[in-house]
């Protein structure tokens, strides 16, 4: 079992930056891909981009594309998710996923962190 920490979340004005972490227990072949998303309130779960383990290779919602980077340091077994130029819009619940596939559905995602709020004030 995959357990998933994230951390990183806070109140931050537009147009600022945050770093999100998100830890991860262990890495294997179930988990070679981690994603982020985010569910604002009252709306949907909706992807925010995704990285694979093994090769670093990213990809990302058109809504925060040139915003925001993920990145992984894998002797921490930890990726992070670099949100620049924040807007009001971003403000929601983050969580991180591990699953064994590439993928912007939720559903292909096995297991899931707590979530970190990230509120961002216009």
């Amino acid at each position: 079992q995959v357990q998933l920490v994230e951390s990183g979340g806070g109140l931050v004005q537009a147009g600022a930056s945050l770093r999100l972490s998100c830890a991860a227990s262990e890495r294997t072949f179930s988990n070679n891909f981690m994603g982020w998303f985010r569910q604002a309130s009252g709306k949907e779960r909706t992807f925010v981009g995704a990285i694979s383990w093994n090769n670093g290779y990213t990809y990302y919602a058109d809504a925060v594309k040139g915003r925001f980077t993920i990145s992984r340091d894998n002797a921490k077994n930890t990726v992070y998710l670099q949100l620049n130029s924040l807007k009001f819009e971003d403000t929601a619940v983050y969580y991180c996923a591990a699953g064994r596939r590439n993928s912007a559905v939720a559903d292909a995602y096995d297991y899931w962190g707590q979530g970190t709020q990230v509120t961002v004030s216009s």
